[in-house]
């Protein structure tokens, strides 16, 4: 009687968008769930959001005039928030607020005209990380300890080389997961083969792993989620074809040393997370997306549209998504 019942609430636990109007027509890459009512969001135009009715309503804040493009927002409660823009050279940059998003400081800005970020993430209000592309067959990495006051780059003899091209692809801001106080994990792509970097003392020394998923230059890891320090799973594909699913998706479950390919996501994969405190797994792409309830051995579409990134509320069963022109939606799981 106990495992029908289980078995019964576990079918019946089913994903359902519900639309809401974000006010713009820019493309959002970069979302981030506070709490049921407080949420933010960024992309194209210098575009961040941020709601505070659990979406009913989004209001655009004013960052800079420059037209930089947002592809990644973090926040950390509902007053601060960091946000970092991509390009070469000045264009990527790093601004954070404490006051709800009423005043923008610049935090970081690039003097490196072959430098561009990708993807930050943090494991709380003063420790975060930051990844971009490769220099000069060097991986490209910065840390903070003191909430973004000062950034330093990870020295490069405690990082292993990077391929040729490589780097990580600014689609919705996954790309770095953290875990703990020390934990994270970084997926790269653009290169010959689509690895895994792994550190567990904040991000001092690292090391790598191979994934079997697809490489090549628009092709390889997209997001990466873990739910504890030992599993994890990485999605992606290649972002020139969409509805494909080809080798872009594999899971670990000895903390990123191994990685093992699974099959079943029905296109090409731009974030991929856990709901919290579960095994139950979201990946969505710009053409759809699937979950599975069991760390990704097998899946299921989700009806309704496709997404660039999404952000689960901490520790509850909703988030929203984020895409082209200016779409928002808030996922819940219905019993």
């Amino acid at each position: 009687m106990r495992f029908f019942l289980a078995f019964t609430l576990i079918t019946l636990t089913i994903p359902h968008w519900t639309m809401q109007t974000s006010g713009v027509s820019v493309r959002l890459r970069g979302v981030s769930a506070v709490s049921e009512s407080v949420a933010w969001a960024s992309g194209a135009g210098a575009t961040v959001l941020r709601t505070v009715d659990g979406g009913m309503t989004w209001q655009k804040l004013a960052v800079t005039d420059d037209a930089l493009d947002f592809r990644d927002i973090d926040a950390v409660d509902a007053q601060t928030a960091y946000a970092l823009s991509i390009g070469n050279g000045p264009t990527s940059r790093i601004y954070k607020t404490t006051d709800a998003g009423k005043t923008w400081q610049l935090q970081f800005k690039n003097d490196d005209p072959k430098a561009f970020l990708d993807a930050m993430s943090f494991w709380d209000k003063d420790h975060g990380i930051v990844f971009g592309d490769s220099v000069d067959l060097q991986l490209y990495i910065l840390t903070t300890s003191d909430g973004g006051r000062t950034w330093s780059r990870v020295p490069t003899g405690h990082l292993p080389p990077a391929q040729g091209n490589e780097g990580a692809f600014a689609a919705s801001g996954t790309n770095i997961a953290v875990i703990g106080k020390s934990h994270a994990w970084i997926g790269t792509g653009a290169a010959a083969k689509s690895r895994v970097l792994r550190t567990s003392d904040g991000g001092r020394t690292w090391a790598i792993a191979d994934t079997p998923l697809a490489s090549g230059p628009s092709t390889g890891i997209f997001s990466i989620a873990f739910r504890d320090q030992k599993h994890g799973v990485v999605v992606g594909g290649d972002y020139q074809k969409e509805k494909e699913a080809v080798n872009n998706m594999a899971v670990t479950s000895d903390g990123g040393v191994t990685w093992a390919l699974v099959k079943g996501l029905s296109g090409f994969r731009s974030v991929v997370a856990y709901v919290p405190g579960t095994k139950t797994l979201v990946a969505l792409g710009p053409s759809g997306g699937d979950y599975s309830t069991d760390d990704g051995r097998t899946w299921t579409a989700i009806d309704g549209p496709g997404f660039d990134t999404f952000s689960f509320v901490p520790g509850k069963q909703i988030g929203w998504g984020a895409g082209d022109k200016g779409k928002i939606g808030r996922l819940s799981f219905d019993k």
